[in-house]
């Protein structure tokens, strides 16, 4: 039985995908070994921001680099970002039926509050991790046992649910359920080889997942 629900934010709950793409192709556009292109960027999406912009310049110092990301980023976020289909509906009947609820990502904690405040999603988390939050960001458990350890949450009944590989690793190191979304741009064939407990295809699909029967 799920008694705590933990969902990554870009790319899961909320579709940033193109904010983010478009982000990384505006500061890359004059690199010197040529633009990037989405099928570069995706790979990499759901580490930290500055592991991807160390991956895509092969800098060590990313510094100038993460504040035009981030002044691009917050430019554009309005009009590019939206929550997917039924999330705010599925978030309000689990935090109604008593379950738990958290956020566990990789962004930073100012545009974490500002994405879940926008959407009105804030109000149903009980716990929300950072990369701020922890010394050792996804992949490793650090993340995912912070939010179980916020929670008083049992690890045996606490699912964590994301858009990437890292996700799943840090699930399953931390010792909970793991569930990929099917509209992660990494392709569901992907996820699979991490071998999550499920893939979810439409967010009412975690009704049947935490026993709640569907409206």
């Amino acid at each position: 039985m799920i008694e705590t629900v933990l969902f990554d934010l870009d790319g899961t709950i909320i579709d940033t995908n193109e904010l983010i793409i478009s982000s990384f192709l505006h500061i890359f556009e004059s690199r010197q070994t040529g633009p990037l292109t989405r099928e570069q960027i995706i790979p990499h999406m759901g580490t930290t921001l500055e592991q991807q912009l160390q991956a895509f310049s092969g800098a060590e110092d990313v510094s100038s680099f993460v504040q035009a990301y981030r002044s691009y980023n917050a430019l554009h976020h309005d009009e590019m970002v939206r929550t997917f289909p039924h999330v705010n509906e599925v978030v309000e009947r689990l935090y109604k039926h008593g379950l738990a609820l958290g956020v566990v990502t990789t962004k930073i904690r100012p545009s974490t509050m500002m994405t879940l405040e926008k959407y009105d999603l804030e109000r149903f988390m009980s716990a929300i991790v950072t990369v701020n939050d922890v010394e050792h960001p996804k992949p490793h458990p650090e993340p995912v046992l912070t939010a179980v350890e916020r929670l008083g949450a049992n690890p045996e009944t606490t699912l964590m649910i994301g858009d990437s590989p890292v996700d799943i690793q840090s699930a399953k190191a931390a010792g909970v359920k793991a569930a990929a979304v099917a509209w992660s741009l990494k392709g569901e064939q992907q996820l699979q080889a991490y071998e999550p407990d499920y893939i979810i295809r439409d967010m009412r699909d975690l009704y049947d997942i935490v026993g709640l029967p569907k409206e």
